[in-house]
């Protein structure tokens, strides 16, 4: 097992209470380039194939040069402009690209948020696929914006999910953090999260007595505890998912780092809140389901420390960008 001991996040408008531990947060750094080098790859290949721009090939003389300016059509944050310059710069190095505006930027319409000019062929061959790229993840920051501006106020975070698009996690993530939200796990070897289905394959399947919750995190935290250093041990995320204040209460006094309250109503919510408060005031509590923009700021409003949205990455709309010949 790999060490995930990391210090807290300091990204987004409601942070994690001090003292509390956090999943990884991701920022630009070396995994995302990598992570971006080989989505670029596809995309590259997807859009080109073995033959290039056949259109471009046709009809635009090789030495003609072009200048353009990538334009936000619609309102939004923008995210992803350090990603498209890796597309244009894989097409072609003479590609040359500017930045007039800067991921996490609220934008307006018509608003320039960069620049590129070089071989006009190459432009025309990186124009969809870097708009492409730029679309998705400032459609990922919006929504996730409207999601944080919603529950402003609360103390509650806005967290993200594993449904994300296959391939683009860590980028679909990076945006997240552009609008201001948090990073649940980025995978399954991240951190420990016990659900209804672990409790009854657990205890081996089909015969077996399923775990009790309150078992199930002294299991994980033992799993942890042999595989780890005792720092990096006391690093790690153990948490698990509830369906009842019932299991809450009997999970509480062996203290898992987070309670996830799965589709619980605000009346559940709350008391969930007042029996954590009184029971063990270290422990965190996410809500998950049935969360939209119309619940949020109530569900928010209950107490609760996080909120875990899959819309943020399964149902943003693209942002509409486009490029400009100028």
């Amino acid at each position: 097992m790999r060490d995930f001991s990391r210090p807290q996040g300091d990204g987004g408008d409601n942070p994690p209470p001090l003292g509390s531990k956090e999943f990884h947060q991701v920022d630009w750094d070396h995994l995302a380039e990598k992570a971006l080098r080989q989505l670029v790859a596809v995309m590259l290949e997807e859009d080109l194939g073995a033959e290039g721009d056949c259109t471009s090939l046709a009809l635009v003389p090789e030495a003609a040069l072009g200048r353009a300016a990538v334009v936000a059509r619609a309102a939004g944050v923008v995210a992803g402009l350090t990603a498209a310059e890796a597309v244009f710069s894989a097409v072609d190095p003479a590609l040359k690209w500017h930045c007039q505006s800067a991921d996490g930027r609220s934008v307006s319409p018509g608003e320039i948020v960069a620049r590129v000019a070089g071989p006009a062929r190459q432009l025309l061959a990186a124009e969809r696929p870097a708009l492409n790229l730029i679309g998705r993840l400032s459609g990922i920051a919006t929504l996730t914006r409207r999601y944080v501006d919603a529950v402003a106020g609360t103390g509650a975070g806005i967290y993200d999910t594993r449904k994300t698009t296959p391939g683009l996690r860590r980028l679909e993530k990076y945006a997240v953090r552009c609008g201001g939200g948090r990073n649940h796990r980025q995978g399954l070897y991240e951190a420990i999260l016990i659900k209804d289905n672990h409790l009854a394959l657990g205890a081996g399947g089909e015969g077996g007595a399923a775990f009790s919750p309150a078992e199930a995190v002294e299991r994980a935290r033992r799993y942890v505890r042999s595989r780890q250093s005792p720092e990096a041990a006391a690093a790690w995320i153990v948490e698990i998912e509830v369906d009842t204040l019932e299991q809450l209460a009997a999970v509480l006094p062996v203290r898992p780092d987070i309670v996830l309250l799965d589709n619980m109503p605000c009346d559940q919510l709350r008391q969930a809140v007042a029996r954590r408060d009184a029971c063990a005031p270290e422990v965190q509590l996410e809500a998950s389901g049935g969360v939209d923009l119309e619940t949020v700021r109530a569900i928010a409003e209950t107490g609760i420390d996080r909120i875990s949205v899959g819309a943020l990455t399964h149902s943003a709309v693209a942002l509409d960008v486009a490029l400009d010949w100028t």
